[in-house]
């Protein structure tokens, strides 16, 4: 076994633990990544994110030249899948990022070490390869193991028929039948993403509804759409089983049989820290078994920080970049910051959903006289141009002050639109402020500043 020492040591090479290291080793830190998969990235990169936006992409390309080109007048033809082809290209995506990403560890000197890391005290860490062990120390030390999908006690994961989104994102065909238990975003996107390419796609959510963070206006309005595209969703039904190709469930005491070739499990996911020895170094876990931490992320242990899935919070990739990088800061003697109430939840599917701040039902439901300005796309000149009429920007301010609260954004490219609203937000700015900002035209994003001055009763292009 060999030894090596440095300044700071992280477990977990996915977007919180490689952001960490290589701002770390900016700030003039000798810094070691350590990653049990053979490459950097995570489960982000190499079976999360990007995958899944890689498939997302190309199924939208296959229904718009199935059931829109025409009208475009684009003359096609017979359009079929090549499913072995798709699969393909989404390898070829994970692969040039997480290639990207072992040309940037290198570039900034960051060692990168291969295999499964445990604590063997507060300031060492074993790591196990398939060629060496190595003991490396260091004065600060920080988790980022990240998360891993939940497995209902009653229905194993098999990986061929019940399947976690890790599965559901290599198919080797379509298949007839899929259903999806959990309306979250990852089992909504990959449920778009099969029902697309031809699968009768039936999605059971336990909760009265899916996405169940979103306000209840903008929830009906995205399941009429998904509902429209050929997703069948049943809300309110408990999964109580699978066996010989049908999935049951309950609803009001009465039985609900869905057949099913395939079932992907996706009602959310667990922080991950098995087998990292947690009990030697002395590091604490709440309820959930998430790393206990505090407001600068660190856990009860002096030197070992935690970020990410790991810790409480929403179970976000960005939300873990900007944990490692204030963590980075912190160590090297900095300023970092993340402000936790701005971290914005996106749903990719087509229609995009988009959130940040507080809901229009959450704030009512605190007791917060807010004003709420809606616009709708159907009323934007580029958004009728470009097919993509369905949904709405949603702004919620207080009643009082005007200062914005919250926004939500059910549309085309909801999850791009929706960082102006988080950096207005972010220096406390006003509906006022939003709606009087120049928005080029002709863009979607003039949607947003129609919205800001809804608020107001000032909309310009709405009745």
């Amino acid at each position: 076994m060999s030894s090596q020492s440095f300044d700071l040591i992280i477990i977990g090479g996915g977007p919180g633990g490689y952001v960490c290291a290589f701002r770390a080793a900016q700030l003039g830190l000798k810094v070691a990544l350590v990653e049990k998969r053979p490459t950097l990235g995570g489960t982000c990169l190499n079976v999360g994110c990007i995958p899944s936006k890689a498939l997302l992409h190309s199924s939208e390309h296959f229904a718009f030249a199935q059931g829109h080109a025409a009208a475009h007048g684009i003359k096609i033809g017979s359009v079929e899948i090549d499913v072995p082809a798709m699969i393909k290209r989404k390898d070829e995506v994970v692969a040039k990022n997480v290639g990207g990403l072992a040309l940037l560890a290198k570039a900034r000197k960051v060692t990168v070490l291969t295999g499964s890391a445990t604590f063997t005290g507060k300031d060492t860490v074993e790591v196990k390869g398939e060629q060496e062990t190595v003991a490396a120390t260091a004065k600060n030390i920080v988790i980022a193991t990240g998360s891993a999908p939940v497995e209902l006690p009653f229905m194993k994961f098999d990986g061929t028929t019940v399947v976690s989104s890790d599965h559901a994102i290599s198919f080797p065909e379509v298949p007839k039948k899929l259903v999806v238990v959990g309306g979250g975003a990852i089992g909504l996107e990959l449920g778009s993403v099969w029902g697309r390419l031809g699968a009768d796609v039936t999605v059971v959510e336990f909760l009265p509804k899916i996405a169940a963070t979103y306000d209840d206006d903008i929830v009906r309005a995205f399941t009429r759409i998904l509902q429209k595209q050929g997703l069948k969703i049943e809300t309110g039904a408990k999964v109580t089983g699978f066996a010989k190709g049908v999935l049951t469930a309950e609803r009001e005491g009465k039985v609900l049989a869905f057949p099913a070739d395939k079932v992907l499990v996706a009602v959310g996911r667990r922080p991950y820290t098995d087998g990292l020895g947690l009990e030697k170094a002395g590091v604490e876990l709440d309820e959930k078994k998430r790393v206990k931490v505090d407001g600068h992320l660190r856990t009860n242990v002096p030197g070992i920080w935690a970020i990410g899935d790991v810790v409480a919070g929403p179970m976000l990739a960005h939300k873990a970049e900007e944990d490692g990088a204030a963590v980075a800061e912190w160590i090297a003697g900095k300023a970092g910051h993340v402000n936790w109430d701005l971290v914005p939840g996106i749903v990719y599917t087509d229609p995009e959903v988009a959130s940040v701040g507080l809901g229009e039902d959450a704030a009512k439901a605190k007791g917060i006289a807010v004003k709420v300005g809606k616009f709708n796309f159907a009323a934007n000149g580029r958004a009728i141009a470009a097919d993509a009429t369905d949904g709405y920007v949603k702004i919620i301010a207080d009643a009082t002050t005007d200062k914005i609260l919250g926004a939500q954004i059910l549309g085309r490219n909801a999850g791009e639109l929706i960082s102006e609203v988080v950096t207005h937000m972010e220096y406390g700015g006003s509906a006022e402020d939003l709606g009087r900002t120049i928005h080029a035209h002709p863009t979607m994003s003039e949607a947003i500043k129609e919205a800001g001055l809804a608020v107001n009763k000032s909309a310009i292009h709405a009745l």
